[in-house]
């Protein structure tokens, strides 16, 4: 379970706009670098660390085809498969 901790931060001018700057101990808590996902909610504004799961994903998958490691493990379909129970 999450535990509730509210802060209050003052927004700052950032030229001609404003902004809120966290703590470096926020940022490494939160593993943000360099941006994060703005989400507006119900009367909320919500900062969430953006991540990238796929991140390096088709570089990967390229260099698996080159190796030939990207081949079906089992076949999709099997020789005593009909699709008759499909209609």
């Amino acid at each position: 379970m999450y535990k509730l901790e509210i802060m209050e931060i003052p927004v700052i001018n950032i030229g001609n706009s404003k902004g809120i700057r966290l703590s470096k101990s926020i940022l490494e808590q939160y593993n943000i670098t360099n941006s994060i996902e703005l989400i507006l909610e119900k009367g909320r504004i919500i900062l969430k660390p953006k991540s990238a799961p796929r991140k390096g994903w088709k570089e990967s998958f390229k260099q698996m085809h080159l190796a030939g490691d990207d081949k079906l493990g089992i076949d999709d379909i099997f020789n005593d498969e009909t699709f008759e129970e499909w209609k």
